[in-house]
């Protein structure tokens, strides 16, 4: 049974539904990449489908508008999938379950995936009205944007006319994005030995965080679960003999991990239960506006498996406590916006390695170098090793865009205000497709979403019908 097919702009919200109903998370994206495929064939579009199924759509200008520019659309196919702790759904091969609260649409007990799963109805939308005046459009649809964008690093462009870009993978309405840092995930990886060693095995938990995007809320003070651990852990070593066993935190490099676990075999259980206990009244004193809800919770463990030696337990805690993460910078030419940033958003183990993984930001290049070898750095001391991957380019600042000139001057007449216009943090595919298509004139806009990457994810109805209506009116004027 439909649940958004009432709602207004009908085309948007019929193929954001159609789209919720296909799995589509990060690294599964071919059924919704077939899906796009059959919605072209169905209106003979052309389309081209890549081997790492990102999608382009072409539509012809309307009529009236065959010598105007062509325009180039973007978004990305993949979501981040999340959810709550009780919720037994399958994200990998379930749809989503939507529902609507008043201007709310989201997802009960999961991610919603409107980012950017809106760009792409809003695409399907404009490709399927027959009645909007508008030029060429091209539509890109790329896929595992949230795994380091490797469909936008991968796909071929060479076959697209146009220069200016709607990027429709933002969260704020009002707000529009016109430059982002670069960024890579590096994986830190420190091999273990283990031995068998008496004593009371227990398992700390440490839970209640809010989480959240590695890019965008980075700047809110919310703490990082796997940074605690390490810091717990250390607490606990320094008053009883402990050796670590396992160790696992966070799913996603670009997600501030919101729960860590690990199970440990101590001397003394008392003293390790109290210096939890004081550890935890030390998390709220310090996160107490940003994180209030943490916990750090101890249970007991019946069996185990073979322990860490002393010296890779001890190696574990120093990687843990020491690795850099947060903030490490700030821009000096605009403020409020970090400029340089780590996250430690996976951590976990096996019988021979702990692995962490980061996600690493930054809008100057060398910074984000800086931050590879600072990495690497302390992992050779500590006998690891470092791998980079899915590094991707920055994108800058263009002080004359007619693109960004036209979206203004239709936003403030559609709103009665002017927009923001703002650099992020988070990374997004313009500065990839900048550095494919020279001179391209891009800027990055959307509707309202809140929490994204969480189970908490909201979107606006009708920010969503203020951003079609102002998308429908940048497309007429630019004959």
């Amino acid at each position: 049974m439909s649940v958004l097919s009432h709602l207004e702009p009908k085309g948007v919200f019929t193929y954001f539904e159609q789209l919720c109903a296909i799995p589509h998370g990060s690294g599964n994206t071919k059924q919704v990449s077939n899906w796009l495929v059959a919605f072209a064939q169905e209106r003979k579009l052309p389309y081209w489908q890549d081997e790492l199924n990102n999608v382009i759509i072409c539509k012809a200008a309307s009529s009236g508008y065959e010598a105007s520019e062509s325009v180039i659309l973007q978004g990305h196919m993949d979501m981040v999938c999340e959810k709550a702790a009780d919720c037994t759904k399958d994200m990998a091969h379930e749809g989503l379950d939507l529902a609507v609260d008043g201007d709310k649409i989201y997802a009960k007990g999961t991610t919603l995936g409107a980012d950017d799963g809106i760009a792409v109805a809003i695409m399907l939308a404009l490709l399927d009205d027959e009645d909007l005046a508008h030029p060429a459009l091209e539509c890109i649809f790329t896929v595992d944007e949230e795994i380091g964008m490797p469909g936008a690093a991968g796909i071929d462009v060479s076959m697209l006319q146009g220069r200016r870009m709607l990027n429709l993978d933002s969260e704020d309405e009002g707000v529009f994005t016109v430059s982002c840092a670069g960024g890579s995930m590096v994986s830190c990886r420190l091999p273990v030995m283990r031995e068998n060693m008496e004593g009371t095995v227990l398992t700390v938990r440490i839970s209640g965080l809010q989480g959240g995007h590695s890019g965008i809320e980075i700047n809110k003070g919310r703490a990082n679960a796997n940074m605690l651990m390490g810091r717990v852990l250390r607490a606990i070593g320094q008053k009883t003999e402990t050796r670590l066993i396992c160790v696992e935190g966070g799913k996603k490099d670009n997600v501030i991990p919101n729960e860590s676990t690990a199970q440990i075999v101590v001397q003394d259980r008392e003293a390790a239960q109290g210096t939890c206990a004081a550890m935890e009244l030390a998390f709220r004193n310090e996160y107490a506006i940003t994180d209030s809800g943490v916990r750090v919770c101890v249970t007991e463990s019946e069996s185990y498996a073979a322990a860490m030696n002393q010296a890779a337990t001890e190696r574990v805690i120093c990687m843990l406590n020491c690795l850099p993460n947060g903030i490490q910078a700030m821009s000096a030419d605009i403020e409020g916006l970090v400029q340089t940033s780590l996250n430690m958003g996976i951590l976990t183990s096996s019988d021979t390695e702990v692995e962490a993984v980061f996600s690493v930001r930054s809008s100057i290049a060398s910074q984000k170098e800086m931050l590879w070898e600072r990495l690497a750095c302390l992992m050779e001391q500590l006998g690891g090793s470092t791998v980079i991957s899915g590094s991707y380019p920055g994108w800058q600042y263009r002080k004359e865009s007619p693109l960004r000139d036209l979206m203004m001057e239709v936003f403030t007449q559609q709103y009665g205000y002017a927009p923001k216009i703002e650099a992020i943090h988070a990374g997004v595919e313009c500065g990839l497709f900048a550095d494919k298509l020279p001179g391209l004139d891009c800027v990055s806009y959307g509707p309202e979403l809140k929490e994204i990457h969480t189970c908490r994810e909201r979107m606006s109805l009708s920010s969503v019908q203020r951003v079609w209506a102002m998308t429908v009116e940048v497309l007429r004027r630019m004959k």
